[in-house]
């Protein structure tokens, strides 16, 4: 079905952020290859499809930006910050997954590489991914 509105509408995508539980504790990030924020460190996540519900989409940007599936997520938080996203009004909704230990990843997609950072040694972070980790840390106890 074509859509055609008489105002602007925002983008919709999911961001998933993996946690592991082993000590030192390690979060996935992907390298972005495509501006904007070519080259820095970012969450997997990307454009949610017309026909696609919120989980299944942040799965699906979690498989394709770095190989890992099969991993158990909950809905954590939406973040709306109007100048979150240089390209145009992007709704962000993030997911949690935590896991027992480092999985195998790699960059494929339109991520440039997929590696696993300990949280207390994190680069600089692209978008608003700083404070969307610094709340979830927040929320473990972290």
């Amino acid at each position: 079905m074509k859509h055609t509105y008489d105002y602007p509408r925002p983008a919709v995508t999911t961001d998933v952020v993996l946690i592991t539980q082993t000590l030192p504790q390690k979060i996935l990030l992907i390298q972005r290859g495509n501006d904007p924020f070519k080259g820095k460190w970012a969450m997997p996540g990307g454009f949610v499809d017309m026909d696609e519900d919120l989980e299944p989409a942040a799965l699906r940007e979690l498989q394709e930006e770095t190989g890992i599936s099969g991993v158990s997520i909950d809905q954590f938080r939406t973040y709306g910050g109007i100048d979150r996203d240089p390209r145009h009004r992007t709704i962000s909704v993030v997911y949690l997954g935590l896991v027992k230990s480092e999985l195998p990843c790699t960059g494929m997609d339109d991520a440039a590489d997929a590696k696993w950072f300990d949280i207390e040694n994190l680069p600089a972070l692209a978008f608003d991914h700083s404070s969307i980790l610094t709340d979830i840390l927040r929320k473990l106890c972290l």
